[in-house]
């Protein structure tokens, strides 16, 4: 089985709490941190019968820096530096002892000093029965790069000091992981993977700012980790030491860095005979071909809101629960579950939240490899009693505490809206005004938090992510993140909020946690659409006129285009030929609110331009509401 390794500092508590934190998310050993170490009040085989009865291995020990190209008394105190931290990795049963180049200015810069030092520590590291893996620092003093600390491991050419590879390392500054390939697998002992956005800057500076846990960021991981897989690696592959970027991701990080790693290796494995399956049997990333239904929870005093609004959009209320208090509301291709049930897990979500969206249900080929997957990948699976007459749905916990369920086509799971609900009469013929399917679902979490279900849905499911973009409310910036599925049929905007005063801020502070504050629909027709809406009593959120204005400039329109514009409180954006339009509804409960949208010539963004616009006007509206 392939080794999975985190360093004990990722992860909050002391070290017995890392520990047991580490081994249930699933990983088979650990980085130890020597400040973890010394901080311990109890004896070091403590430590050591802790990890052995968890069935952790403690693959690392570090750090040792700033030891090579000394004289004199310095010197002396290095090796004398190492011989205690070789005592203490008896004590341990460590295997690998992390040595990091030196930083220190007035270490020699020549080569044989070098790898005389290097020489005598591999001696002592084998007479103590275990090795050193020797990682260039990029800000190291004279060895920065891998190639330059192999070059010293090939002088020495012992058994017991071989190489440590950092993907960000190799990979942060633009390098291609190809440069690694005549680096034999027998000389490397030990691999972090960490991601990283891409940077064309000095990287010294941003290592701990900055690093991410894989498919977080854009660096190729994937080449990194095939090119080291083909030299030879076997040994464990480990997540690397938490960033202060992720600082406050460190109650969920072991879980994340679980799931990120086991996604990544698997992803490699798939087409890379050279490297195990990290996990057997694991299904492949699944791919959502469709959002079924977003279901709402609600009370009576609630309920009316968003019927009403479902009611302004041309919704109808086509069935109702064989059994509960439950309503499905359908326009074009878009199920929308209006749940006011007393008991059961809609009205936990309402008592904990408020009226919010609870649960989800995405289209997927098979339901119960979805499950199998996100399951084996540390998500909670979700199941409730099931009535007489209902269909056991398979299910898993999603963001904010919410659920999200899988339809598929191989059993009668696709049927659920024929064999739970029964018809009603029709109450009125209300004409529809053109809304197709959902386009997008946005979810609002804390910024904490966004790295930390960006993992959960990438390693999950077959989608690709955009790039972060930063959207500026009138009291702060809120971070969004889009991901979708390749074809575009499962598209979903990760927004993560901070001030309160921020819209997104207050909603949750509102909702009480993260969850669903904007559902998007797509239309064929804005124009159609926005004209029949003028009819049917839909509220839509008024935007300032000197948008408009601005716009009308902005993309040379006619007098008559930016009118039609204006008062159907239209706002539109363009990339390159690529068009789109966006009509928002006045915010309902907690802050929710509707979208209706239309894409043309192939607009794949979210008129992010658009954003503090919308935002600018919901903070208005909510300022100018009179008391009840």
């Amino acid at each position: 089985m392939t080794g999975l390794s985190i360093a004990t500092t990722s992860v909050p508590g002391d070290l017995m709490t890392k520990l047991d934190a580490i081994a249930e998310s699933g990983f088979s050993g650990i980085e130890l941190y020597e400040p973890d170490l010394t901080g311990f009040p109890g004896r070091v085989e403590e430590v050591a019968e802790r990890a052995g009865a968890l069935g952790l291995s403690i693959d690392v020990f570090q750090p040792f820096h700033d030891f090579e190209g000394l004289a004199g008394a310095e010197r002396e105190a290095a090796f004398a530096r190492l011989d205690q931290k070789l005592a203490l990795m008896g004590k341990l049963g460590a295997n690998t002892l992390l040595v990091g180049t030196s930083k220190r200015s007035n270490s020699a810069s020549d080569r044989k000093t070098t790898a005389a030092d290097m020489a005598e520590l591999a001696t002592r590291v084998g007479q103590a029965g275990c090795r050193a893996a020797l990682i260039a620092l990029p800000w190291a003093a004279h060895i920065r790069t891998e190639l330059e600390a192999h070059d010293i491991i090939e002088t020495v050419d012992s058994p017991f000091l071989g190489l440590a590879l950092n993907s960000f390392f190799a990979l942060a500054d633009g390098s291609q992981a190809a440069r690694l390939r005549d680096i034999p697998g027998d000389r490397i002992f030990h691999v972090q993977l960490s991601d990283a956005p891409a940077f064309d800057v000095d990287i010294s500076r941003l290592k701990s700012r900055f690093g991410l846990l894989p498919g977080q960021g854009a660096l190729n991981l994937q080449s990194f980790v095939r090119i080291v897989a083909r030299a030879g690696y076997r040994g464990p592959w480990s997540i690397a030491r938490i960033s202060s970027s992720a600082e406050d991701s460190r109650e969920t990080y072991a879980r994340d860095g679980y799931r990120a790693l086991v996604a990544l290796l698997d992803e490699v494995a798939q087409t890379e005979p050279a490297l195990p399956r990290p996990l057997q049997d694991l299904p492949p990333r699944i791919y959502p071909t469709g959002v079924e239904f977003v279901e709402f929870a609600v009370d009576d005093a609630n309920r009316g809101s968003l019927t009403k609004l479902l009611s302004s959009l041309s919704f109808r209320k086509e069935r109702r629960h064989i059994s509960k208090t439950v309503e499905l509301w359908r326009q074009g291709a878009v199920n929308i579950v209006v749940n006011a049930q007393v008991s059961g897990f809609a009205a936990k979500a309402l008592a904990e939240h408020g009226p919010c969206v609870c649960d989800m249900g995405l289209r997927v080929k098979d339901a119960d490899q979805t499950v199998t997957r996100a399951t084996r990948l540390g998500a909670p699976a979700f199941s409730q009693p099931v009535g007489s007459g209902e269909l056991d749905i398979p299910a898993i916990k999603g963001v904010g505490g919410s659920v999200v369920h899988f339809i598929d086509e191989k059993s009668d799971l696709h049927r659920v809206w024929d064999i739970e609900f029964d018809p009603v009469p029709r109450e009125g013929a209300a004409q529809p005004v053109g809304l197709r399917r959902i386009d997008h679902v946005a979810q609002t979490m804390r910024y904490q938090e966004m790295q930390s279900w960006l993992t959960y849905y990438m390693s999950t499911f077959l989608m690709e992510k955009a790039r972060v973009v930063d959207v500026a409310d009138p009291s702060g910036v809120i971070l969004s993140q889009a991901l979708a599925s390749p074809e575009g049929e499962v598209r979903l905007n990760l927004n993560g909020a901070g001030e309160r005063r921020t819209f997104a801020g207050a909603f949750l502070a509102g909702g009480v946690g993260a969850g669903v504050q904007h559902v998007a629909f797509s239309t064929d027709d804005i124009f159609e659409t926005s004209a029949q809406l003028a009819t049917s009593g839909f509220e839509r959120l008024p935007i300032a006129a000197n948008y408009y204005d601005d716009l009308q400039v902005r993309y040379s329109f006619s007098d008559d285009l930016t009118a039609t514009l204006r008062e159907g409180h239209i706002l539109y954006d363009r990339d390159g030929k690529a068009e789109y339009f966006q009509i928002y509804s006045k915010p309902i409960f907690n802050g929710f609110f509707f979208e209706i949208v239309q894409r043309k010539g192939g607009y794949q963004g979210y008129g992010a331009r658009n954003a503090p616009i919308r935002l600018a006007a919901q903070m208005h509206l909510s300022k100018t509401k009179v008391p009840a």
